[in-house]
């Protein structure tokens, strides 16, 4: 008895075979996701400017990851000269593998970018970047998907840290488009046919809300503001009168959890207006990262231009630039 039992234990240990005809399907399964996982590819590329939509059907019909790799290595060689004195940490790409600058010039309204590595494959990845996001606006650049990434199926071809390089490339690209994009809503404010938008934004900023979402702040506010840190001048404890305005300014309205306020004025110093237009401290170009409970549920642009409307003295007269990093709580792990 034992014996049977045994036999049968042993039997039903062994693998079942196939049912007929199933090893033939299999291959054919497969090539039928991989086909629909391209034309789900290939939908989401629609919604892509047609410079990174040319990139990523051009990568997509390359199957090989080799072949995609000495691709990218091509792209390398098509890279315009990078001014060596642009090699700053302004313009270095934080968390790359490979040291990794990028530059933004804007000419009639569209971005061209320039960009330089030490590595020619780091070259490579952004080349690619360099090619699909020249001749974009700045708001075409921050409404990206970054998803577009992974449509282009590079992943098997790069490590994972130089995976998480190319999209820090492209989030610093997009960070810089952003700044871009909010000084020229600025300078479009500061302009005089701008003055019947201000009228028209009068009732929202009564009521503490701008019309597309953002909090304004109140016209017995801004007057309040309104000399603040010209009239500081040398008269500040620190010395630094338009960052001490600034912080003030900005504690006030977002109550933050964290705020970092880093003047690089000094990596200006040619820019006109320096150590004239803000008097005698020279605070022209700061560093700003902002984690506040405020900007939940407010887009990126939302939360600069919130910020822009605190600062509007400041921006008015003594900075040139401003930098910004804004987070919710949750999203700088402070929750």
């Amino acid at each position: 008895m034992s014996m049977v039992v045994s036999s049968i234990n042993v039997a039903r240990l062994q693998p079942r075979a196939a049912p007929p005809g199933l090893k033939a399907r299999l291959p054919r399964v497969a090539a039928h996701r991989r086909q629909a996982a391209r034309v789900r590819c290939s939908a989401a590329t629609t919604e892509l400017p047609q410079s990174l939509k040319t990139l990523v059907q051009a990568f997509q019909s390359v199957p090989d990851p080799m072949a995609r790799y000495k691709q990218l290595l091509f792209f390398a060689t098509k890279l315009e000269p990078f001014p060596a004195e642009a090699h700053t940490e302004e313009n270095k790409v934080k968390g790359c593998v490979s040291q990794v600058w990028v530059i933004a010039d804007l000419t009639d309204g569209k971005l061209q970018w320039r960009a330089d590595s030490d590595s020619q494959l780091t070259k490579g990845l952004a080349a690619l970047l360099v090619q699909g996001m020249s001749g974009l606006t700045p708001d075409e650049i921050v409404r990206l998907p970054t998803d577009f990434i992974a449509q282009l199926g590079l992943q098997q071809s790069l490590t994972p840290s130089r995976n998480n390089g190319f999209l820090n490339m492209f989030k610093l690209m997009q960070k810089k488009a952003l700044d871009i994009y909010m000084q020229q809503q600025q300078q479009q404010q500061q302009q005089p046919g701008a003055a019947g938008d201000a009228a028209a934004g009068d009732g929202a900023a009564a009521s503490g809300s701008s019309g597309d979402g953002d909090v304004a702040v109140t016209a017995e506010q801004q007057q309040a503001s309104a000399g603040d840190a010209a009239a500081a001048g040398d008269s500040s404890p620190s010395g630094t009168p338009v960052a001490d305005s600034m912080r003030r300014k900005l504690t006030e309205e977002l109550q933050p959890l964290r705020l970092v306020i880093n003047d690089n004025s000094e990596k200006h110093a040619g820019h006109g207006g320096y150590r004239g237009k803000a008097g005698y401290s020279g605070e022209t170009h700061f560093d700003v990262e902002l984690v506040s409970a405020r900007f939940e549920g407010l887009t990126s642009i939302k939360r600069h231009r919130l910020v822009f409307k605190i600062l509007e003295q400041e921006m008015q007269n003594p900075v040139h630039a401003l930098s910004l990093v804004t987070k919710t709580p949750a999203e700088a792990n402070m929750a």
